[in-house]
């Protein structure tokens, strides 16, 4: 099984915001918010930076090796944590929360991403070594976005009462989503193998973020992927100088709040930082620290320290402090070697928010990489579009957009008015001259008159294509069929579709496939027609 790739630019499609398409066109206005291109110039300029500022390695290791303890991972996977000791390995990184059951497609396009990058990385660079990354996002608390599946066009909801870091949750109600998921897939060629993936990782585990650690590496543990649990003591113990720093002198804040300040001039800005940029994380809460009369108040609840406890809170529990959006990726860079950072849309837009906030910490701010997107096209729908005369490419325009183009193909352009409104166009030029020639005065009198001749004939124009687009009513249905299909609740494929379909339908081979045509710093969208 196979797909043969067409490739657009991201502007292309039209799903993507004005900040990220300037970003890929290299926009001046943008270059002071980032460090190094998206090219072989780029990463080879961040290796230097990085053999410049190493992080600590040791601990770094010891706590991926805690981590994977008692886990059946490959070989590949311990041999790249134990290459992370070395000063020429670095890390190229994705990050995401634990959505379940992995949430939306791009989930697994992100994470191949960086594996694809890590491969190439190695032929340009082969002096180096380099690891793909998956840092796990687990102390997000938004439920509401990350409790949820798209499965078959249906939202399967886990109704669970629980509160705080979603990785912290227990897996109990789970099942019966599974149930769910099993009743609808089962009965495909790798059904019954995804659902005792999904039982063994969800139903075998304590919370949500081992379930999702075990996934991630059932399916991505082949190709050496590493697996970061950042909700770690002794990892955020590196962090302490900073969190202190946000507590007592709201550091962060002020210097990202500049940055915003002169993106904004131009662009929407995607985050924004509040006085203190860390959550307090315990048990089942996950709530903001704010300094309130005097005192460290940890919203909706009891819980409030002074300046001396709550220093104490930080030096003896500092896996009890969760940094927010500004800080997150800070931790991230501080605890690994790395050189990139791929993400999607939104996250490339944050992190140019926050290279001032890096250089104040002298901590090296990676190349930001666009995440790659796909368009899958089943052999059922691609025959469909066929019979319509269009192309999968053609599906990112509007159905009525579409049926135009369809339309003025079929009639070869009768339709149009083209010829007419120029030869009324020219006519009226004639009798301006003439005009012009015996009384100036008169121009205007004909100038009137040539807007009131062209006015109906363009009317008509629109009339004729809405009377002759009547006439196309199968292939309207059609069009929206196909569209409703591929372009699931009028998003992108990857923003709502989960991976679960397409390995019931195909296995591993559909990790295989999306590895094969991944592309590393392109930063191109890819259409996949199954062949």
């Amino acid at each position: 099984m196979d797909c043969n790739s067409t490739n657009l630019s991201f502007e292309q499609t039209g799903y993507f915001s004005k900040i990220i398409t300037d970003y890929l066109n290299l926009a001046p206005a943008l270059q002071p918010f980032y460090k190094h291109p998206v090219s072989l110039d780029g990463l080879g300029a961040a290796i230097q930076a990085r053999q410049a500022a190493q992080p600590n390695r040791p601990l770094l290791v010891t706590e991926l090796q805690k981590q994977y303890t008692g886990v059946d991972t490959t070989a590949l996977v311990q041999q790249n944590i134990q290459q992370l000791l070395q000063p020429n390995t670095f890390t190229v990184t994705t990050a995401h929360q634990p959505a379940i059951f992995t949430g939306n497609l791009y989930f697994v396009y992100k994470i191949l991403h960086v594996i694809k990058l890590a491969e190439r990385m190695k032929q340009e660079f082969p002096a180096n070594h380099f690891v793909p990354v998956f840092w796990m996002g687990s102390e997000d608390a938004d439920l509401d976005e990350l409790g949820h599946v798209y499965l078959g066009g249906e939202k399967l909801v886990w109704e669970t009462k629980q509160t705080g870091a979603v990785g912290r949750m227990q897996t109990k109600g789970l099942d019966k989503l599974i149930h769910r998921i099993e009743g609808e897939l089962s009965v495909q060629p790798y059904g019954k193998e995804l659902i005792a993936l999904l039982r063994t990782c969800y139903l075998q585990s304590p919370d949500i973020q081992t379930a999702t650690f075990k996934l991630i590496n059932a399916l991505f543990a082949e190709y050496g992927l590493i697996v970061i649990l950042p909700d770690n003591a002794n990892l955020k113990k590196v962090m302490e100088p900073v969190f202190r720093e946000d507590l007592l002198q709201q550091t962060p804040a002020s210097i990202v709040v500049k940055t915003i300040e002169q993106l904004s001039q131009q662009y929407k800005a995607q985050a924004h930082p509040r006085d203190i940029n860390l959550f307090y994380l315990r048990d089942n809460i996950r709530e903001l620290i704010e300094f309130k009369n005097s005192k460290f108040e940890v919203r909706n609840t009891q819980l409030s320290f002074s300046r001396e406890e709550i220093l104490v809170e930080l030096a003896n529990y500092p896996e009890r402090f969760s940094p927010n959006v500004i800080l997150r990726g800070l931790y991230q860079e501080t605890v690994l070697p790395n050189i990139a950072f791929v993400g999607g849309g939104g996250e490339t837009a944050y992190w140019l928010e926050l290279k001032d906030l890096f250089e104040h910490y002298k901590v090296p701010f990676p190349v930001l990489i666009l995440r790659n997107s796909f368009l899958i096209v089943e052999k059922k729908w691609q025959e469909k579009i066929e019979r319509l005369g269009l192309q999968p490419k053609d599906f990112f325009q509007p159905e009525q957009e579409l049926l135009t183009l369809l339309v003025s193909r079929h009639k070869n352009g009768e339709l149009k008015l083209q010829h007419e409104l120029e030869a009324a166009t020219h006519l009226y030029e004639l009798l301006k001259n003439k005009a012009a020639n015996i009384d100036r005065s008169l121009l205007q009198h004909v100038e009137a008159l040539q807007a009131r001749t062209l006015k109906p004939l363009e009317e008509l124009e629109k009339k004729l294509l809405r009377a002759e687009k009547r006439k196309y009513e199968t292939e309207q249905r059609q069009i929206h069929t196909v569209r409703s299909a591929i372009f699931p609740r009028n998003g992108l494929q990857e923003r709502v579709d989960n991976f679960m379909p397409w390995y019931a339908l195909w296995g591993k081979e559909f990790i295989q496939i999306i590895h094969r045509h991944s592309l590393t710093i392109e930063q191109e969208f890819v259409i996949l027609e199954e062949s």
